[in-house]
């Protein structure tokens, strides 16, 4: 390759690469700027989180188009067009002075950022030869699993040193760099036999999307299927789905080639895409209220105590982007979930003790095997699918970890709330008269010995030594019992982080078997130098 070809390679790596920070960092970023905005627009909490629900629906229906839309009117055309859009719905987000207002541009922004990861994927596996796209796929998958890690943590320093508003402000000059740099770097190519447009299809899967996607973001707030609404969306989304795969299978020219789930490594590949999707998004989910509410971290100690998780992600992905053509892209996915499910499993052991040390390694392991995950699970789904259908299928790749990540938040998260009340049930018990632990007015004494109260905790749950007043200050019946009860919470909420713990780790490792049922890649020779 020339220096001009290689430059202009570089120059649209970098621009690619800005657009797939940029949408993957707004799906968390806005999270932490909630109570924020909240107090802004004077919004109840249950309306305000209609600016999250907003985008993720949005971007959920919109994915599955990026890529038809790729195919019939051009990938530089399409993008240029999202980059655009995205800017424009940013700067508008920033704006607003409404909640309305912020509701109807968040959704704007979902629509128009769905096309940018699966076509910046699709751009970079274009631009470089076979031999290379595991290393493109090492440095494309910085850029989408760095922006959901990072998200938080930028959205936290900016809502402190400046405002909410910042958070959106933030994608302007980005926005506009990559834009130029697009039309610039790209040639457009549009299919010259288009498929026609199966209306029904993208119909009947939109409804399917939007209404499941509702589901799972409503679910926590409304009391899940004891409420009208969550039924109905269930079943919305079920009859829809069904007609979906009805319609697809007997039409002529359905909205999504059936060619495409043909394909094992494909199909497989989706599956373990959606579950990198889950560990990634659910642990970053997890973390910071365990970090915040349990141990009393404020949110830009939180930000550098889960850093080390993205760092560990960089690094090994440059390390693997070499490994792969050299060695079985299977067993690199292997190793890296079994490092996954080890790093959970080793958070099963946390207590509220846990010192910041073990937090932080923790958190850089299951980042080393996150990034040991994702380049050769990439190479590895589309090694075998052809050229034709490759960016529907990376429009549905993006698609399933989206979806991934929303299924494990949802149903996690209503397991640590469930699980917290019953918990909490449970160490109640042991606070009565009749425990001989405790006396009020009295000194508890163990084996002859005066102990302080402090202690007593620790004979409840082994979740923790700390009572976090340490002494107990009074004997006033009343205070006594405000305090233990919020220690109850604590506990109660330790216990059950923990049972989350155990069901992410037991799902990083359960399903490696199926990895050996996908084609093996074939192993590339070494491109002679120049």
């Amino acid at each position: 390759m020339d220096r001009a070809a290689l430059r202009h390679r570089r120059l649209l790596t970098v621009v690619v690469m800005m657009a797939t920070i940029m949408q993957a960092l707004d799906g968390t970023i806005a999270n932490v700027a909630l109570p924020n905005i909240q107090g802004s627009l004077s919004a109840t909490q249950e309306q305000v989180a209609w600016v999250i629900t907003s985008f993720i629906v949005s971007a959920a229906i919109a994915t599955p188009l990026a890529g038809f839309c790729a195919v019939r009117f051009g990938v530089r055309r399409i993008l240029v067009s999202s980059v655009i859009g995205f800017t424009i719905a940013s700067m508008l987000c920033g704006a607003a002075q409404t909640l309305p207002q912020l509701v109807a541009f968040r959704t704007m922004q979902g629509v128009c950022g769905a096309a940018l990861v699966p076509l910046s994927q699709t751009l970079m596996m274009e631009a470089y030869p076979r031999e290379e796209q595991g290393k493109a796929m090492a440095m494309w998958g910085v850029g989408t699993m760095l922006g959901p890690i990072s998200g938080p943590t930028l959205g936290g320093w900016l809502t402190d040193e400046y405002s909410w508003r910042w958070v959106f402000y933030i994608n302007l000059p980005v926005g506009i760099l990559c834009a130029v740099g697009l039309m610039i770097l790209i040639k457009n190519k549009a299919s010259d036999t288009p498929r026609p447009f199966d209306l029904l299809g993208f119909t009947l899967l939109s409804i399917a999307i939007g209404t499941f996607q509702l589901m799972l973001d409503r679910g926590e707030q409304i009391d899940w299927f004891g409420s009208r609404e969550i039924v109905i969306e269930a079943v919305v989304a079920g009859v829809a789905a069904l007609m979906f795969v009805l319609h697809m299978l007997s039409s002529d020219q359905p909205f999504l080639p059936r060619d495409m789930f043909r394909d094992r490594n494909l199909m497989l590949g989706i599956i373990f895409t959606a579950i990198t999707g889950l560990l990634m998004i659910v642990t970053a989910t997890l973390m910071p209220p365990f970090l915040q509410q349990l141990k009393g971290y404020p949110v830009f100690t939180t930000g550098i105590v889960m850093a080390p998780r993205g760092i560990g992600t960089m690094i090994s992905m440059f390390v693997v982007s070499r490994l792969i053509g050299k060695m079985d892209a299977r067993w690199l996915i292997a190793i890296g979930l079994s490092l996954c499910g080890l790093s959970l499993y080793d958070m099963t052991q946390f207590s509220i003790d846990v010192s910041e040390g073990q937090v932080v390694w923790n958190g850089f392991l299951q980042g080393v095997g996150l990034g040991l995950v994702f380049p050769p699970l990439t190479t590895l789904a589309f090694a075998t699918i052809p050229a034709r259908i490759r960016t529907e299928g990376a429009a549905i790749n993006a698609l399933m970890r989206n979806l991934g990540a929303s299924v494990g938040v949802a149903v996690l998260v209503a397991m640590l709330d469930r699980n917290t009340q019953i918990n909490r049930s449970g160490l109640a018990e042991y606070l009565t008269p009749f425990n001989p632990l405790w006396r009020f007015g009295t000194t508890p004494i163990e084996n002859g010995v005066p102990i302080d109260r402090a202690r007593i905790i620790s004979h409840m749950t082994p979740f923790g030594s700390g009572f976090p007043y340490g002494a107990v200050p009074t004997d006033d019946p009343a205070k006594l019992l405000g305090m233990w009860s919020e220690e109850l919470n604590r506990q109660a909420a330790m216990i059950s982080y923990l049972n989350d713990f155990r069901v992410l780790a037991v799902a990083a490792v359960i399903f490696i078997p199926l990895l050996f049922l996908m084609r093996r890649q074939a192993q590339y020779a070494r491109p002679t130098r120049r």
